[in-house]
């Protein structure tokens, strides 16, 4: 309701100038206690009111006289767009009983008054009333209502049925003789709100909830609603049972070998296994919600939905590798609701017939092949996707690493030769603002200590003798606006180590020879597989430049630390090596893989990487075998012996595999043979009762030091010796 609701619009206008007698006889006639006084061009002038006219004629003034010098010139004016209770609001401020109401031009549109007002009320007051009492009859709880003494004054036909109550013959009783034990004195003494009280009458067993009614910060009375507690009891034996089927369903799927994925009617994921997710290295909490392809590229899911018809046996390049996938429509009253995705991942006998289509492909695929082989050469940014794993750790990394990616801060990457921290430093280069950017890289145990002040900073034209006659920037300079990467930053000579900390600090240095002052705008990722606290225990590396680079330390595992990764490395690398070799080498055998597994990869992912590529190379069948392994690893076949016997025992250092005992007691040794001899390797050659290459080589396979590129310089002296 608003004012042009509640208004007169049928009222007489005086003018400046007519008589106190034109004003009695129109204020006579249109019985009303004021009239407005409009100018000659219709703007309000003021109100003439009956005050007006008695203050006149208690003067003696003559009835011939104007009412210019009566009427009111200071007039309430209200707005004819006003609601309900803004009108209450403006009534309240009004000091006269009569208004004038306004459009928005200004122009008078009608009348109102205080009377007027309480007319409206009653009306409103009766129908919000009526709307009232037909939402109390029309809900489905039992209702009852009491004032502030405690006596009834409604009861909904919810409550009659429910309770077995009579509203006619019971408005106005005391509530405790008509529901004994309901108790709601703290409720109208206290204004207390009491939920989920259990309260039984006539065998009916309810919930009661009780809630205050409050006016101006008083209790006026109380309602008590009742709900049927067997609907409840009901409703919750249904979820229950929901509940216990979606648990099962859940356990079923998570155990099923087959990547399943299931989507709605609107193609979006609602469900999806653990296989499916390990599978396509994803977390749950991303996958679901999701267009199906956003997940899987090009699925045909949403054309099942929208055919209903079933897609069987298919094939599927997903990441570039055939699978079978099925597809089924889910189908309720004869309506498709969704559909399962399901991907195979064995190469079960029922497959062959697929054999004749796949070879149809081949034709397709050379011409791909054949474009990877002229791409194989151009290096590609490594991004997180390239990170193969399902290692938890691993994985809980990748996010933290994409996270750090996002901000300024300087990156540690820990980590043994060959985990791939220069791949997770690409990956985080190319998850930053900075992708677009140049990703520089030094690699400080490679460089030259002589070469590596000039590389770092560049050097000013004619700076020494052989130099560049227009100079030469340093790598601080060529990754302005990207991100340094400092390889092996373990290695650098203390005496760069101050003049990179400076660097790092100021963002600015000159060049070798040179007087300008260049600044640059880069971001630091540094690298080692040296324990740096030691090193600065030790005097090697400065105490200051640790702390400006350990901002953020990720240490990434070793492949041995987490075997479950072997298989899908190897997967990955079989893909790789096919593209560049054209080969299609599909698989690897079970005893392969488990002798892989009971490896102890001193050289991690790089040499799993190289073990594959050899492989591959002594191969000429789809599947890498046993015999295909390089002699070392098939050397230990006593060890995967061990290996197998210890796979189900706890991880405990009794029943650890016998591989991992006999390697770390060797390493142990050797490490106590290097103590001991001050890390002279002839002497602790000598100190083991074994030569000097077989000291190399085992310090190369155990990972201990830089005995891998020490080992490969020795063995080049000896060739050139021999």
């Amino acid at each position: 309701m608003r004012l042009a609701d509640m208004m007169t619009r049928d009222f007489a206008t005086l003018q400046p100038g007519d008589t106190l007698l034109q004003a009695v006889r129109m204020l006579r006639n249109s019985k009303r206690d004021g009239l407005p006084v409009l100018n000659p061009d219709g703007s309000l002038a003021g109100i003439f009111t009956k005050t007006n006219l008695y203050d006149a004629l208690l003067h003696n003034r003559s009835l011939s006289e104007p009412i210019d010098s009566f009427y009111n010139r200071n007039v309430v004016k209200i707005s004819v767009d006003l609601s309900y209770s803004e009108v209450i609001d403006a009534v309240r401020k009004i000091p006269v009983g009569t208004g004038v109401v306004v459009d928005s031009s200004g122009a008078v549109v009608g009348l109102f008054t205080k009377v007027e007002l309480i007319t409206s009320l009653f009306k409103e007051e009766r129908l919000l009333n009526a709307r009232l009492r037909a939402m109390y009859q029309a809900m489905h709880n039992g209702l009852v209502s009491v004032d502030e003494h405690g006596r009834i004054n409604f009861i909904n036909r919810a409550a009659e049925q429910l309770l077995g109550l009579d509203h006619a013959s019971m408005q106005g009783s005391p509530l405790d003789s008509v529901l004994p034990q309901l108790d709601m004195a703290r409720v109208l003494q206290q204004g207390l709100v009491e939920v989920g009280v259990k309260y039984t009458l006539n065998r009916a067993t309810t919930v009661v909830n009780k809630t205050p009614l409050i006016d101006g910060g008083r209790v006026v009375g109380g309602i008590a609603i009742f709900q049927d507690v067997t609907e409840l009891e009901l409703v919750a034996e249904e979820l229950g049972s929901v509940k216990r089927l979606n648990q099962t369903l859940r356990t079923v799927l998570d155990i099923a070998y087959d990547g399943i994925i299931v989507v709605d009617e609107a193609s979006r994921v609602v469900l999806v296994n653990r296989s499916f997710l390990d599978f396509m290295r994803l977390e749950e909490a991303g996958v679901l919600g999701r267009p199906v392809n956003d997940i899987l590229q090009q699925s045909r899911l949403p054309v099942v939905i929208k055919t209903g018809i079933p897609e069987l046996n298919d094939i599927q390049f997903i990441e570039g590798k055939p699978y079978v996938v099925s597809r089924l429509p889910i189908i309720r009253d004869g309506q498709v609701i969704g559909a399962v995705g399901k991907i195979s991942f064995r190469r079960v006998d029922e497959l062959r017939s697929l054999a004749q289509r796949l070879e149809a492909m081949n034709s397709r695929l050379a011409h791909f092949q054949e474009e990877l082989k002229k791409a194989r050469f151009q290096e590609q940014p490594y991004t997180f996707d390239d990170i193969i794993t399902i290692s938890p750790a691993l994985v809980r990394l990748k996010r933290e690493a994409e996270q750090a990616a996002q901000g300024l801060s300087t990156i540690l990457i820990y980590g043994e030769s060959g985990v791939g921290k220069e791949l997770f430093a690409q990956a985080i280069h190319q998850a930053s603002p900075r992708r677009n950017a140049p990703f520089v890289k030094v690699n400080c145990a490679a460089i030259p200590e002589s070469l590596l002040e000039s590389e770092f900073f560049g050097y000013a034209p004619g700076a020494f003798t052989g130099a560049q006659k227009e100079g030469k920037p340093g790598r601080f300079e060529l990754a302005d606006g990207g991100t340094l990467f400092l390889d092996e930053i373990g290695d650098m000579p203390l005496s760069l180590q101050a003049k990179l900390l400076r660097v790092l600090q100021d963002h600015a240095f000159e060049r070798i020879g040179g007087t300008e002052t260049v600044r640059v705008d880069f971001r630091v990722i540094a690298a080692t597989n040296q324990d740096l606290e030691q090193k600065v225990r030790e005097g090697s590396f400065r105490k200051d430049l640790f702390f400006r680079l350990n901002v953020i330390p990720i240490h990434i595992p070793s492949l041995r630390e987490r075997p479950a990764d072997i298989k899908p490395l190897v997967h990955a690398f079989l893909r790789k090596y096919n593209n560049i070799f054209g080969m299609e080498v599909q698989d690897i055998s079970a005893e392969a893989l488990e002798l892989l597994q009971a490896y102890h990869w001193p050289g991690n992912v790089r040499e799993l990487e190289n073990v594959v590529e050899r492989a591959m190379n002594f191969t000429a069948e789809k599947i890498i075998r046993l015999e295909h392994l390089p002699p070392h690893l098939r050397r230990s076949e006593n060890d995967l012996a061990a290996h197998r016997a210890g796979s189900d025992n706890s991880a405990t250092e009794q029943s650890r595999p016998y591989l991992y005992r006999r390697l770390e007691q060797e390493r142990e040794m050797i490490l106590e043979a290097l103590q001991r001899t001050g890390g002279n390797k002839s002497k602790t050659a000598r100190l083991l009762g074994i030569s000097r290459s077989w000291l190399y080589e085992k310090m190369a396979r155990l990972g201990i030091g830089e005995a891998v590129k020490e080992y490969r310089v020795m063995e080049a002296k000896d060739r050139l010796e021999a």
